[in-house]
């Protein structure tokens, strides 16, 4: 959505296809190399209200861009009473949530009318709790009452609303799983979510060149290598869909013609492949912990999760052994003085033997529901990281079977994806 060519192209695509009766659009990304998206534009006039020349500013570098957008396109919307609107909003509004979510609502109210649409604001239709968490029941209700599919709609993804009428966003990307939203609440034939790539790759195009795209993959596939990196899809998007047999198909905005990558509930049968991807995130810290005839403590482990609890910590994997346990956090949580926090509190309530703490770890993930019915992946992995003298850090795999997590040496990480990569493809 970033520029007119962009909005010409969505019109053309969504023209092209008369089944495509709900659009929910994201704010406008950078048209160049070094431009700044919208949403960041609106996040720093937040934080600079109280500033009026600061304000003023970057807020008129936001007007200047719609006002741009709105001429280019030759439309008649009164852009300028939509932008004062939102002005007044965020000198006005307490969360950041308003501002943020802004650049949808306003990119929504042009789309309509180049689309010939109704616009619905998703404040009207998707709804949270007062303790801030998705509605699902209520949401799903009033999508399927206020959407009629003989007209179509337009709907500004990204927010929805609270109790008391404030905006309140879902993370970073989350316009897909305003898209799944909808997709759900009116029982559509299929979610399309365009993008600006042609699907889902086998593992990062960044890392490896031309990596083999993925044609199926299932909702946990999706989950898994969304979280571990990819980041293709929001990997909540599938939450609203589960219980329902809605595929989402990931689409090129650019490439139309490409069949994309389709994620589905079950992927049974799908040309025998092995693994279906790999994934990696830098930005870990694993903590130690050792302690003689720990297993025979009973609550060990209970006691040490409870010091992270305290501290508003989610655990990402927890290793253990018979007299050891590990402890793999996000560096994002150990800000500050949390980090020295953590390990006193721990030792005041196990007292274990030793505490290491090692830095710059990273994980990786094999992901596929094929390795459940084949014997020697883990060992094909293992030997691929061995050939490359890689050291692992961390193993760990789910009863499931989906995967396999590998933490390596963040100096490591770009070249485990590598050859786990080239072992299987």
């Amino acid at each position: 959505m970033a520029d007119k060519d962009a909005v010409m192209k969505v019109k053309d695509i969504v023209n092209s296809d008369k089944s495509r009766r709900f659009v929910v659009v994201s704010a406008p990304g950078k048209r160049f190399s070094g431009d700044i998206k919208v949403t960041d534009l609106l996040y720093r006039c937040f934080e600079e209200r109280d500033i009026p020349a600061a304000f003023d500013a970057l807020f008129s570098k936001i007007r200047q861009r719609y006002t741009e957008l709105v001429e280019d396109l030759k439309l008649t919307i009164d852009i300028k009473k939509y932008l004062d609107e939102v002005e007044d909003g965020i000198k006005k509004c307490g969360r950041a949530d308003y501002a943020a979510s802004r650049g949808e609502y306003l990119t929504a109210r042009i789309m309509a009318e180049v689309l010939g649409m109704e616009f619905i604001d998703a404040s009207k239709i998707i709804k949270f709790t007062v303790k801030g968490v998705f509605d699902a029941d209520t949401t799903n209700d009033l999508v399927a009452n206020t959407l009629s599919i003989n007209k179509g709609a337009v709907i500004p993804g990204f927010y929805g609303e609270m109790p008391d009428g404030s905006i309140k966003t879902f993370t970073r990307g989350g316009s897909d799983f305003t898209g799944a939203i909808i997709a759900r609440g009116v029982m559509a034939d299929v979610y399309e979510n365009w993008t600006d790539v042609d699907g889902f790759m086998t593992t990062d195009p960044r890392i490896v060149h031309n990596p083999v795209l993925i044609d199926t993959l299932s909702y946990e596939e999706l989950r898994e290598l969304s979280y571990m990196g990819a980041s293709v899809l929001h990997p909540d998007s599938t939450f609203p869909l589960q219980g329902t047999h809605i595929p989402i198909n990931i689409r090129n905005t650019f490439n139309p013609e490409a069949q994309g990558t389709y994620i589905v509930k079950d992927v049974a049968g799908r040309n025998g492949r092995l693994i279906t991807g790999i994934a990696g995130r830098k930005g870990f810290t694993t903590i130690l912990i050792k302690k003689s005839m720990m297993n025979a403590e009973v609550g060990f482990c209970r006691k040490v999760l409870s010091v992270l609890e305290n501290y508003n910590i989610s655990l990402e994997h927890m290793p253990t052994g018979i007299d050891t346990m590990s402890l793999i956090i996000p560096d994002s949580d150990l800000v500050g003085n949390v980090e020295f926090e953590l390990i006193e509190k721990i030792r005041g309530r196990v007292n274990p033997d030793l505490i290491y703490v090692y830095k710059d770890i990273s994980l990786l993930a094999i992901v596929g529901h094929g390795m459940s019915h084949q014997a020697g992946t883990a060992a094909k992995v293992f030997m691929a990281l061995a050939t490359a003298d890689i050291n692992v850090k961390m193993i760990d795999q789910g009863s499931s079977e989906i995967n396999i997590i590998v933490g390596v040496s963040t100096a490591d990480l770009e070249k485990a994806i590598s050859v786990i990569y080239h072992a299987f493809f």
